[in-house]
């Protein structure tokens, strides 16, 4: 099964200590996604962020290379409900807003739970 994986999604392994494609190959995923307008967010992350989230972004750029990229431009949120749509695959995001609109419209939602695991919503 195909997911799409979020900027946030993609830092979970530092900031949570959660291997996210362990978590996704449990939960029955073994394509991934990643939105070209994520690894902007990601970039300019590691030129703004300080600390550990500077760090778990560029962790997430590097994971983000095991994943096939998809090359799309405008607001990274919209581009990933817009693919989710058309490729009817499931998207790993914690971001309270996008999985608002994700589950409005249906789409699987894989979330980090109890701060140590995936799960599907």
């Amino acid at each position: 099964m195909k997911v799409i994986i979020d900027t946030n999604a993609l830092m979970i392994p530092v900031q949570f200590n959660v291997d996210i494609f362990s978590e996704l190959h449990r939960l029955g995923f073994d394509y991934f996604i990643v939105p070209s307008a994520v690894l902007v967010e990601l970039d300019r992350l590691i030129v703004l962020a300080r600390g550990q989230d500077r760090i778990a972004a560029k962790v997430g750029k590097s994971l983000a290379q095991r994943c096939e990229l998809v090359s799309l431009e405008g607001h990274a949120d919209d581009i990933i409900v817009s693919l989710a749509k058309d490729t009817e695959a499931a998207v790993l995001t914690n971001d309270i807003g996008l999985k608002k609109r994700l589950l409005e419209l249906g789409i699987r939602v894989i979330s980090l739970r109890q701060k140590t695991r995936l799960e599907i919503l």
